[in-house]
């Protein structure tokens, strides 16, 4: 079996952050900085969007139309009595009306019959039954070849606003070009315009064109409520085409831009926080590199700026236990086991009884191995396996209930329960199962069922000549797909938001048996010559001695936690290995 030492010594270069958001305002799940024996293949590994939910009546592939757009010739009476109770604003009697023409029930040419269907959506719009309207407008989309493509983009722009992420009108304002967006480039449409660069842009962020991606957020301007957002994927994309610098750039803007007041922003506190774990991470990353021996270098200027932006991470911030444990990391890095320790007892105050870092153990237990304690570090390991083995064997029996094809409506359920408080839990897993199931992309996926929820209430309120109308029963049924669809998407994903913690315990219990079989060979004199080279001689460890300066004191912890010493406790470690 391959060390657990030797992977965090020699492929430490893998070392990564995973990000699980869609946008600039979405909770990250707790991105930890890991060893190497636990990071995924590859360089780095940062996810920011979920695939695409599946849409309803949107095939997978649909060749393009390219024929030119037909023409619109003299309407018929009733296509006209349609538009007069449009431009009257009666939306209900126009809906009713329009939709004739569109079936084509009047004789009307295929250019009237897409103006009724372009102004169809709008009325259903209007009636705010959104997800019909949006459908229709979806459907005009995929057509370049429509009377109303160009039209459309402006509703569609409008839908962002009204209905929730999960929707999806990121995928539909991918059907258009630059061309196309640039109309609305005016004193009069500016903020539209702006919206739309930044639409396309997750667009193409989704489909890795990061390049494009850059090149479209680049034209939200300050201005704009979506400058923020913006710049937190302008950010991400430079991480994934490894260019840390401009990377820091964008988080640095973000922070310049809430402190210089930008207006629309969400949770400017929240967002300045996230920025600088953006930051920090990102120089983490940058940090680490495998030199041609295929050993470790550390860029100690890298690594102390990572430091630096954690610290700034506001001690009442949401991200601030996460911030503080991957600092921990960088910590054990640069060797600074004392900083390192402190930073995870801290984290495992009784000040936060939810908090929830298995792999913070892990850490401990590698930097005993690393200063030859090898009964201390043991005993860790021991604890740890105590603790956390049986909280994987509840969470995998809650997971055995929901196997098969058909799990994601039941999942939801599930959720719903768990968010509700209702969930039927053993009580030592209830709070790992809400903090894996509480980021805000899947708080997103709820809000897009609730939306449709309140959506057929109102659509029960309507008169009846609509409701049983053949346009009524075409509405009733666009919204229950929707639904229907809907609730597995956030099914899946709270399935796979569990599996992926689940499989996280799993793997920290993996390395913690790894790090067992290292004591052993250590106490039998057979570690890795590696391995052996990097633990610290007793000289070196006197670095680790904590020491005051004209700021601070030393004050012995006495058992008792003090919420004003949260962040600066520090502990000492002596080596013990004899070399």
């Amino acid at each position: 079996m391959r060390s657990f030492l030797r992977s965090l010594l020699f492929a430490s270069a893998a070392c990564a952050f995973t990000l699980s958001a869609s946008t600039a305002s979405s909770q990250p799940r707790k991105p930890k900085p890991k060893p190497a024996a636990a990071a995924p293949a590859g360089d780095q590994a940062i996810e920011l969007d979920d695939p695409p939910p599946a849409q309803p009546g949107t095939p997978a592939a649909k060749p393009v139309d390219n024929s030119p757009p037909p023409q619109a010739g003299q309407m018929t009476e009733q296509a006209a009595q349609a538009k007069r109770l449009f431009d009257g604003e009666k939306w209900g009697d126009a809906a009713s009306a329009l939709y004739r023409v569109y079936k084509g029930e009047t004789g009307d040419d295929e250019g009237n019959k897409q103006l009724a269907q372009y102004h169809l959506a709008i009325a259903l719009y209007r009636l705010k039954f959104y997800q019909a309207a949006y459908g229709i407008f979806s459907e005009i989309a995929d057509k370049p070849n429509h009377l109303k493509f160009n039209e459309t983009l402006l509703w569609l722009a409008k839908l962002a606003t009204d209905l929730p992420e999960p929707a999806d009108i990121v995928e539909r304002v991918g059907k258009y070009t630059d061309a196309a967006i640039d109309k609305f480039n005016n004193a009069n449409q500016r903020e539209l315009y702006w919206q739309l660069n930044y639409l396309l842009g997750r667009y193409k962020y989704r489909n890795r064109q990061y390049e494009e991606a850059l090149r479209l957020f680049r034209k939200v301007d300050r201005q704009s409520k979506y400058y923020i957002k913006g710049q937190f994927f302008s950010g991400i994309s430079n991480v994934q085409l490894r260019k840390s610098v401009p990377a820091v750039q964008s988080f640095q803007r973000i922070v310049g831009a809430i402190d210089e007041g930008v207006e629309g922003v969400e949770g400017e506190d929240r967002m300045r926080d996230l920025a600088f774990l953006s930051m920090a991470r990102t120089y983490y990353s940058a940090s680490v590199r495998l030199d041609e021996n295929n050993a470790p270098t550390i860029d100690s200027n890298k690594l102390s700026a990572a430091v630096k932006y954690w610290n700034k991470v506001d001690v009442d911030s949401e991200y601030w236990l996460d911030g503080l444990f991957e600092e921990s990391w960088a910590y054990f890095m640069a060797g600074d086991y004392a900083h390192a320790l402190g930073n995870i007892h801290t984290i495992q105050a009784p000040y936060f009884p939810n908090s929830y870092y298995p792999e913070a153990d892990v850490l401990r237990a590698v930097i005993y191995f690393a200063n030859c304690q090898y009964d201390d570090a043991e005993t860790i390991v021991a604890k740890l396996q105590t603790t956390y083995q049986p909280i994987y064997d509840d969470l995998n029996k809650v997971l055995e209930r929901f196997k098969g094809d058909e799990a994601d409506e039941p999942f939801y359920k599930f959720l719903k329960e768990v968010r509700d408080g209702k969930a039927n839990l053993p009580p030592r897993i209830r709070t790992v199962v809400e903090n894996a199931l509480s980021d805000r992309q899947l708080l997103r996926h709820l809000q897009y069922v609730q939306v449709l929820d309140d959506e057929q209430k109102r659509f029960s309120k309507a008169p009846g000549s609509f409701r049983d109308s053949a346009l009524g029963n075409d509405v009733k049924d666009a919204m229950q797909l929707a639904r229907d669809i809907a609730v597995r998407n956030a099914g899946q994903l709270a399935r796979e938001r569990y599996q992926r913690n689940l499989d996280e315990l799993n793997e920290h219990l993996r390395n913690s048996a790894k790090i067992l079989i290292d004591i052993t060979a250590a106490r039998r004199n057979q570690l890795d010559a590696a391995i052996a080279g990097s633990q610290v001689t007793v000289q070196e460890s006197e670095r680790n001695i904590v020491k005051p300066d004209e700021e601070h004191v030393i004050w012995p912890f006495d058992g008792e936690y003090w919420r004003d010493e949260l962040g600066f406790y520090r502990q000492t470690i002596t080596s013990k290995c004899g070399r």
